[in-house]
């Protein structure tokens, strides 16, 4: 069976849930197993902690995992690489410090002391950047370190800025990191044919949460604009009408672009515009 790790808490857990059942697999119902046999798609889940699973999958004892692409970088990724990105989980890693402080710039940096749960990222940075901090290493809840006297700034995932705005904090220096949700695979094995349906089927979620159904009325006369409006994956269904000067339309259209579409469509003299989400789309 192909055996694949997930996110057994945290902001990526019910997000991966999710797109597991719209990929057509089974998920938990009990918060508390560890384990998910499903044998219909010849899948086991495990359910762990989401900094552990690059190992388990880099070591080889699972085949596939999903995780974030800082939990990714700030471990050892040495022996995983990202198969497909998510589109879930989205935030950005920043430093930041006290409002109005002596630090403005990542070069105030230097000489300081950083909070963190991800020294590995920060080192990084640090090394690149060719400054010398101290990092103080904490399991969460970064932000309350400088009010608490144990560090001069943080490094961490920001999703709002709310948090750390709240804390005092303010953003200093460019985004070290864009991270979100990824299908993560060991570096040199093949995939087996169940390791790459559930790629597929990855692929197909996200495609139709990009896309939706145009149908509409359009009449012969603007026919090839309305085509160029909707022009579809790779072409649009025209269907003939028992009214010969009209033409039924079927195209498929991102689901950021549908009003404006529909806005066109319209102004064009199409009727009776509807649209329709996808549950799944192969392309």
């Amino acid at each position: 069976m192909l055996r694949i790790a997930l996110p057994n808490k945290g902001a990526l857990s019910e997000p991966a849930d999710t797109m597991l059942v719209e990929a057509g697999y089974r998920t938990r119902r009990d918060r508390r197993d560890l384990v998910l046999v499903d044998p219909g798609n010849e899948v086991e889940f495990y359910y762990l902690r989401p900094r552990d699973i690059a190992t388990y999958v880099a070591t080889g004892q699972l085949d596939l995992g999903i995780t974030g692409r800082d939990l990714l970088l700030d471990g050892d990724a040495e022996g995983t690489e990202e198969l497909l990105a998510l589109g879930f989980g989205g935030s950005t890693f920043r430093y930041a410090a006290p409002q109005g402080g002596r630090i403005s710039d990542v070069a105030d940096l230097d000489g300081r002391r950083i909070a963190t749960s991800y020294p590995g990222l920060v080192r990084r940075d640090l090394e690149q950047r060719g400054l010398a901090a101290e990092i103080v290493q904490l399991d969460g809840a970064v932000e309350i370190s400088v009010q608490l006297g144990v560090a001069d700034a943080v490094a961490d995932v920001v999703s709002t800025g709310t948090t750390l705005r709240r804390a005092g904090l303010t953003i200093v220096g460019p985004v070290l990191l864009e991270s979100e949700a990824l299908l993560v695979g060991r570096v040199g094995r093949e995939p087996s044919a169940a390791g790459t349906r559930f790629l597929h089927r990855l692929e197909s979620v996200m495609h139709a949460r990009q896309y939706v159904l145009v149908d509409y009325d359009c009449p012969v006369g603007v026919l090839d604009e309305a085509m160029e409006i909707t022009p579809g994956f790779e072409s649009p269904t025209v269907s003939t009408m028992h009214d010969t000067e009209w033409r039924a339309v079927r195209a498929m259209v991102p689901r950021d672009q549908v009003h404006p579409t529909m806005d066109r469509l319209y102004e064009l003299g199409a009727k009776a515009i509807l649209v329709t989400d996808i549950a799944a789309c192969r392309l």
